[in-house]
């Protein structure tokens, strides 16, 4: 059973450690909603998690990817084009 408990000018939610760990809280940031009838607590997610990893397994087993030469040079605006800032 989970309390809520006194914390300075606030109030803090006790979660016995069983729970926690089945639902796989420990040393995450947490994000609450308001449900209807309760309060939702779920871990934060981080965007792009575990993408440099990924991305570093992929240059290990195929190699970086290609530079395409031929859009190095290339002008970032057509002469005549009307740029405005």
């Amino acid at each position: 059973m989970a309390q809520l408990i006194q914390i300075g000018n606030s109030q803090g939610i006790r979660i016995p450690r069983p729970l926690i760990e089945q639902a796989q809280l420990a040393g995450k940031a947490l994000r609450l909603e308001v449900v209807e009838g309760g309060l939702l607590i779920r871990p934060m997610t981080q965007t792009r998690a575990g993408w440099s990893e990924q991305i570093q397994t992929m240059i290990e087993q195929q190699g970086p990817e290609a530079v395409d030469e031929d859009w190095l040079d290339a002008p970032l605006v057509e002469q005549g084009d009307d740029v405005r800032e």
